[in-house]
């Protein structure tokens, strides 16, 4: 009798596999500068994961031991690169699965002048990050803009989501921040839900009012009023977020911090 092979459990992912062809300038950054940016690691049963065995060293990775920030879904890098270009003290991880938008972020950090404080990870964050990063290693973790998966049928597809927190949150140090914003009321309306039920977490701006009442997409009608972050000083302007503002979207910013674990936490 033949047994079956294994096969490692599929997660629901929050996102749909594109295109990787690249343009010739984007091939050409990618040629130049892949080696030392994008994080070649041993990978598992699907692309998208790390081997079982593999870790991140962290000092060794960028050699030396300094705050870091995580950007999950980093798009075409335009917050990453900027971020890393601008706070040399700190680490930066740029976590996107798009080759295109990778190749696009190795151009950003060449006109960057190619700071040495960022990697760029192209694996599915919410199975591989816990595996590869110690527990309170992340001072800060970015969601900016992701798929607001509007159907409710996909609602399930939504990266901020109790799965996601459960393996992230570990993850960040005591006093860490996370940092969201989407353009989607719904979605805003969502994340708060999800968010504000986590003991681990804590609301950074608690009487911080909403961005706005009058919105191009349905405004449900408990949003809460307070508890919103003012617009982070350090998210660059994206195409995604100038894309809702001219079709008449609010854009709604939350953080939150880690206060200090018990004991007996994760």
């Amino acid at each position: 009798m033949t047994s079956e092979p294994t096969r490692t459990p599929r997660h629901v992912v929050s996102f749909v596999r594109r295109g990787d062809r690249l343009t010739p300038s984007r091939q050409a950054a990618w040629d130049r500068l892949a080696d030392t940016y994008v994080l070649d690691l041993p990978r598992g049963q699907r692309d998208t994961l790390p081997d079982p065995e593999a870790r991140l060293d962290l000092p060794e990775l960028f050699g030396r031991s300094a705050p870091l920030v995580v950007e999950i879904g980093s798009g075409q890098g335009e917050n990453i690169a900027a971020a890393a270009a601008a706070d040399p003290a700190r680490d930066h991880l740029a976590v996107e699965v798009y080759a295109p938008g990778l190749a696009h972020t190795l151009m950003r950090l060449e006109r960057a002048d190619l700071p040495p404080n960022v990697r760029l990870l192209p694996l599915d964050a919410q199975p591989s990050l816990p595996q590869l990063l110690p527990p309170a290693s992340i001072t800060e973790l970015w969601v900016f803009f992701p798929d607001p998966w509007r159907k409710a049928r996909h609602h399930k597809r939504r990266l901020i989501n109790p799965p996601f927190l459960d393996a992230l949150l570990p993850l960040l140090a005591d006093g860490a921040r996370l940092r969201l914003a989407t353009d989607w009321a719904q979605y805003a309306h969502h994340m708060r839900q999800v968010l504000d039920a986590r003991p681990e977490l804590r609301l950074l701006h608690p009487d911080g009012p909403a961005p706005g009442s009058t919105t191009a997409d349905p405004l449900p009608e408990d949003m809460p009023q307070t508890g919103w972050a003012p617009r982070f000083e350090g998210r660059v302007l994206t195409s995604f977020e100038n894309k809702g503002q001219e079709a008449g979207r609010l854009i709604w910013d939350l953080a939150y911090t880690r206060p200090p674990r018990d004991t007996d936490d994760d």
